[in-house]
């Protein structure tokens, strides 16, 4: 009988290395597999609620339906306008404050722990936070407006202003997340490449832009793809704050899921936002592993 060896002297048959893992693989399936297929089995089907609430297959209707109406094409604006402005602002914010922090001086953990207190906090409580921050009666940001002499906005209730708003609160609550991802970059690479430049006479900005971006620059598109799968589905903070309003001026791709499937009880066109929204999320992360992939061989080479 064959055997492999594991570890110190450990044998175990052939056949068992795909046993073991049997377990562990069953229960993948059951919580991650079987609900994606399931829901793109329920997007191939009309499944209304609100009706008979009979399972009925219609093909590849409901993507057309979905892919012909104004309201998705707006949530994908919102979703895409609001993805691009949180994961480029907390990219840059990020890796400037991790830049800063990897530097010693004096309160060095106080102040980093000041600025990791977002993270610490949920979004349900950022977001109810930050809605009282940009009410236009009596929040905190209207009333400085006032006192630099300027006017107040309506924030939340204005059709141009919330998703910038939204943005804002969004980056101040994950930039950090990106700081920290960063900073562990940061902290573990080589010192010999910074020496034998400062030797050679290179300013701090070639040292910058030459050695220290280059090296840390996996770690950054990590964090990325990191922070994009949730700024893609952005949920709580959003519905918090505005419920996807007013109208439909901050109503992203998952709360237009949200009100298709739950409000207005259409699960097979609510199944199907949701197939059109992982692949979404699936796609933008490979364009980013592809990126990262691509900076690491020009490295080696």
């Amino acid at each position: 009988m064959s055997y492999i060896y594991v570890g110190s002297n450990q044998m175990i048959k052939k056949s068992e290395k795909f046993v073991l893992p049997l377990p562990a693989l069953l229960v993948m399936a059951l919580i991650v597999v079987f609900p994606i297929g399931y829901n793109l089995v329920l997007s191939l089907h009309s499944y209304d609620l609100a009706g008979a609430g009979v399972l009925r297959f219609i093909g590849l209707e409901n993507y057309a339906t979905v892919f012909t109406t104004t309201r998705f094409w707006n949530s994908l604006w919102v979703t895409a306008v609001f993805t691009l402005g949180a994961l480029g602002g907390q990219t840059i914010l990020g890796t400037m404050l991790a830049l800063f922090f990897s530097r010693e001086f004096k309160g060095k953990s106080l102040v980093k722990a000041i600025f990791l207190f977002p993270i610490a906090a949920t979004p349900v409580a950022v977001s109810l936070i930050w809605a009282m921050m940009w009410n236009f009666d009596f929040g905190i940001i209207n009333y400085v407006i006032e006192l630099f002499g300027g006017h107040p906005q309506m924030w939340l209730a204005s059709p141009t202003q919330v998703i910038p708003a939204l943005v804002i609160t969004d980056i101040w609550q994950w930039t950090p997340l990106i700081m920290l991802i960063v900073l562990a970059s940061l902290e573990s690479l080589p010192r010999q490449p910074f020496e034998s430049a400062r030797v050679d006479g290179a300013s701090s900005i070639q040292i910058l832009t030459r050695i220290t971006l280059p090296l840390i620059r996996p770690a950054i598109i990590v964090a990325a793809m990191i922070r994009s799968i949730d700024a893609i589905k952005t949920f709580d903070l959003i519905y918090v704050m505005t419920q996807g309003g007013p109208g439909f001026a901050s109503e992203n791709l998952n709360i237009f899921t949200f009100n298709v499937g739950f409000n207005y009880f259409r699960m097979g066109r609510g199944a199907t936002l949701a197939v059109v929204l992982f692949t979404i999320v699936l796609v933008f992360n490979l364009v980013l592993a592809i990126i990262r992939d691509a900076g690491q061989t020009d490295m080696q080479a």
